[in-house]
């Protein structure tokens, strides 16, 4: 899932350093000789008890003795003895690298479900996520009939200083041609990324020309947006949807939150966790710190080897802001669930939606000697009234933990409140009084039942090709969408017809090979027609684009109006 809390914790005891210099110094000052002897008997004393103690430890490990090659003689856990018996005796080769990672993974499963160990050929696409920036060439890329289609070009970044435009078609990378090959989008992304300051020439094709253009790009450092979308949803209300909480979650969120309210007139504020996994501890705290304005208790952890940790607001946020509502639902995990808890235990925002995912756990990521890493849990974190809101797991059971939406949605829960499974009945109060529970997830005040259509099978399944259709229809009339200057005349004027949605059923079927069902067709026509004009709105005027349109018919928006016009 995703790391909550990167803040080490020295567990050094300090108090015992110092008491262990004064006893020495103290030592030094006697000038009777029998007290010389006793910081050597107790060396001895020391030594002789580290010895046992690591002879018993490694006796429960079942450690064994070899001699190696060298002659030397080593000793193994058990794990390192099947491993060297595998690597030697096997019938067959082995990768001793992937044999190591299967073990390591092994060993954690007997853990909980998210301790993890992060592979060295994965831990540079995981710190990149969680940093919050990459270095490459800065375009969104789709691949259509073979063929790299350019769908989006970072503002200021590296193709867009070079004249890279959305809609060029990209058909050769350096001496490699790309155009027909069938290349995976992995292979695409390592050819075009390289370390900043680094040079790629490609080759493109441009709507409306016939000639080749050639681009040379200096790569550079490309922000990973975790903010998607910040705008007035009306004339007081503001919205800003987070991702996910990286590195740069909270400038992001500030730069937004700044906007909104000096320069859009935002005094109520709509936050988005919906399907945020979570990330950094501290990102959330910070953005916690700016929606009080006074001291209050946000979150706190404890662990077996970690003491209690406590976080606050200081009282100080830069900017005043009125209501709050926060939308969640069952994909809002970790860092989202603790921004939700704070604002609900301190009664400062109302939550809507649906109960979150359920994550209680802290993990601190260790680097290791072959540049993988190691994510383990290390401690537990509490709302402020003092709720855990991770849900139960079994040992080894982590498909079972993972496909927790298949059963919420089968047991009704994400259509009806009263089906929610609370499996921790102490009730917890929060500051104003009001009773909350946890073990399980954050359950929200406000409950917005999930639009079933959207979730029905045969609809997810024609619903996935609207990115290409889109994508086709916008290629061969990009000229019909120049005069659109601005998403409110967009989202104002522009319409979806019946037949752009006729036609887009028909592509669908056919490019999925699926058998016609009139009836949930005709259930799914209107939303098929908001998520293509969504689609398009994002291909012209990119995330935001996409969220305003998305806004107009979002009921977890509109039950979240409705209640902050209320005053709740």
């Amino acid at each position: 899932m995703s790391t909550d809390n990167l803040d080490h914790i020295n567990p050094e005891n300090e108090e015992g350093k110092k008491k262990q210099t004064y006893i020495t110094s103290q030592n030094r000052k006697s000038n009777n000789p029998f007290t010389v002897w006793i910081p050597l008997m107790m060396a001895v004393m020391l030594a002789t008890g580290l010895f046992i103690g690591l002879r018993l430890g490694k006796s429960n490990r079942s450690v064994v003795r070899v001699t190696d090659a060298n002659g030397n003689v080593v000793e193994l856990t058990k794990v390192e003895e099947v491993l060297r018996f595998i690597d030697a005796k096997y019938l067959e080769g082995i990768d001793p690298y992937a044999l190591e990672n299967a073990a390591i993974e092994g060993m954690l499963k007997k853990l909980d479900p998210h301790s993890s160990y992060i592979s060295k050929d994965k831990i540079r696409g995981v710190k990149e996520s969680l940093q919050g920036n990459f270095d490459g060439i800065g375009i969104e890329f789709f691949m259509l009939d073979d063929t790299i289609l350019v769908v989006g070009v970072i503002p200021g970044g590296p193709s867009d200083k070079a004249g890279v435009e959305v809609g060029d078609r990209i058909v050769r990378v350096n001496d490699s041609t790309l155009a027909g090959k069938g290349f995976k989008n992995t292979e695409v992304i390592n050819k075009l990324k390289g370390s900043a300051g680094s040079t790629v020439k490609i080759e493109i094709k441009r709507r409306g020309t016939n000639k080749p253009v050639k681009v040379s790009i200096t790569r550079g450092q490309i922000p990973m947006a975790s903010i998607d979308a910040s705008f007035m949803l009306n004339e007081k209300t503001g919205y800003i949807r987070i991702s996910r909480f990286s590195g740069q979650t909270f400038k992001e969120f500030m730069i937004a939150f700044e906007d909104l309210t000096k320069n859009k007139g935002m005094k109520d504020l709509v936050i988005d966790l919906r399907g945020n996994p979570g990330g950094y501890l501290n990102e959330a705290t910070d953005i916690l710190n700016q929606l009080f304005d006074d001291k209050r208790l946000l979150v706190y952890t404890e662990g077996r080897s970690y003491k209690r940790k406590e976080y606050k607001s200081n009282g100080r946020a830069y900017f005043r802001i009125g209501k709050i509502a926060v939308l969640i639902n069952e994909g809002s995990a970790s860092a989202s669930e603790i921004l939700a808890g704070a604002l609900q235990d301190n009664d400062r925002g109302i939550v809507i939606g649906r109960r979150s995912f359920g994550k209680g756990l802290v993990q601190e990521q260790y680097d290791l000697s072959d540049s993988s890493a190691l994510r383990l849990t290390v401690a537990r974190y509490y709302t402020p009234s003092g709720r855990l809101i991770q849900r139960p797991y079994r040992e080894g059971e982590s498909d079972e933990y993972e496909e927790d939406f298949e059963f919420r949605y089968k047991s009704g829960e994400l259509s009806y409140r009263d089906s929610i499974k609370i499996s921790d009945s102490t009730a917890y109060k929060t500051t104003g009084g009001r009773i909350v529970y946890g073990g399980g997830g954050i359950i929200p005040d406000i409950f917005v039942p999930i639009d079933t259509i959207l979730y029905n099978d045969y609809h997810l399944r024609l619903a996935r090709f609207i990115p290409d259709f889109v994508y086709r229809y916008m290629d061969a009339n990009y000229k019909s969408f120049s005069s659109y200057s601005s998403i409110n005349s967009f989202i104002d004027s522009y319409n979806v017809n019946a037949k752009m949605v006729d036609d887009f059923i028909a592509f669908a079927l056919k490019k999925g090979e699926i058998e016609k069902n009139d009836k949930i067709m005709q259930l799914s026509k209107s939303q098929f027609s908001h998520s293509i004009k969504a689609q398009i709105a994002q291909q012209i005027f990119r995330s935001e684009g996409y969220y305003r349109c998305v806004s107009k018919k979002d009921k977890d928006i509109l039950k979240a109006l409705e209640e902050l016009k209320r005053g709740k």
